[in-house]
């Protein structure tokens, strides 16, 4: 179904489009009846495919990526796609628009989108409120919190802990985003002191209180080897849970879209992602002895694609351009490739 209609979707501006969705599908939502056909439409429910990750406990491996509900405004809704987490934001201390319009463009010849949207979202406290309200019914939930655009980076400390604190009650576990790149100067926070100042900084707050959540760093696929050692010895040092490998990539080779395309601003994701995505899984699962929990995302459009994640170390997956190229059916197809093939067994 969802395959005949994606063509006229495509004819819209991506954002524009995004929003025209979601808001359709919370009245859809809201039409007795709508909700137990979703359901049987799109849930698999079996005992084979929950996880205990993270100290958590997660329905199903598979969830949507941060960026598609930045401010926990559709958790209800998306849930109906059978997703077995949710990760909200990217979130900062004050709301801010974003950069200019337009700022997502699609790569139809690649199954690609390029955004780059900026951190654009309606501040910590509207998430925070909305959040604590929401009745989960065993779904996770994921909190990805990011820097202002106007906070130089010697003060995105401040950033980080604002978020975290204000956060710290309605989410499951957190990611800390120093890897867009989207907001000028963030990706110079990945750099070695910078990072572990922030990673160190919050699992010092983390463990003043009764309970501690765990805390994820997202990295650049666009990372040397090098500076991924560099990551695993951050990881190893500060204790945090692990690592989401990847955020979107600046790199844009081996694109077959048109040449004007390639030149927009802005961060790849999608299929030409998912090779680096996998070897940089690898990488650290491989280099590190396994020594900390890996979520893998980038280019998973298959249940092929999310073995293929699973079997280079990670315990769960995110998908988001997957999402909007295969549509919601992707969240089942996965879980029924991973019975088939019987990939369950990574758990951290």
């Amino acid at each position: 179904m969802y395959q005949i209609i994606k063509p006229l979707l495509f004819k819209f501006d991506p954002e524009n489009i995004h929003h025209f969705v979601t808001g359709g599908l919370r009245v859809a939502n809201r039409i007795w009846g709508v909700k137990p056909l979703l359901k049987s439409s799109f849930h698999l429910n079996d005992k084979r495919l929950e996880r205990e990750v993270l100290g958590l406990k997660f329905k199903n491996p598979v969830g949507l990526a941060a960026g598609f509900d930045k401010n926990a405004d559709f958790i209800n809704d998306l849930a109906e796609f059978g997703f077995g987490f949710i990760e909200i934001g990217t979130v900062t201390p004050l709301p801010q628009p974003g950069n200019e319009k337009p700022r997502m463009f699609r790569l139809p010849e690649d199954d690609a989108l390029i955004n780059r949207m900026g951190f654009n979202n309606q501040g910590v406290d509207v998430v925070a409120h909305r959040l604590s309200k929401f009745d989960r019914k065993g779904l996770v939930i994921g909190g990805n919190i990011g820097k202002n655009k106007i906070t130089p980076n010697e003060d995105a400390l401040s950033d980080y802990i604002k978020c975290f604190d204000k956060l710290f009650d309605v989410v499951d576990y957190f990611v800390v985003n120093v890897s867009s790149p989207n907001t000028p100067g963030l990706r110079e926070l990945q750099e070695k002191e910078p990072l572990k100042n922030i990673l160190n900084s919050l699992q010092q707050r983390n463990f003043k209180n009764d309970i501690s959540r765990p805390i994820l760093l997202k990295i650049a696929p666009d990372l040397t080897d090098s500076q991924l050692n560099d990551i695993i010895e951050i990881v190893t040092e500060t204790k945090i849970a692990g690592v989401i490998a990847t955020n979107t990539t600046i790199s844009r080779e081996g694109l077959i879209s048109p040449e004007s395309l390639h030149k927009e601003a802005g961060g790849l994701s999608g299929k030409p992602l998912a090779k680096r995505s996998t070897e940089v899984i690898r990488y650290l699962s491989e280099n590190s002895n396994k020594a900390f929990t890996i979520i893998g995302v980038g280019g998973i459009h298959s249940a092929e694609d999310a073995i293929e994640k699973i079997n280079a170390g990670a315990a769960l997956v995110q998908i988001y351009t997957g999402f909007v190229y295969e549509g919601p059916g992707l969240v089942k197809r996965i879980l029924r490739g991973l019975l088939r093939s019987g990939e369950l067994r990574v758990e951290s």
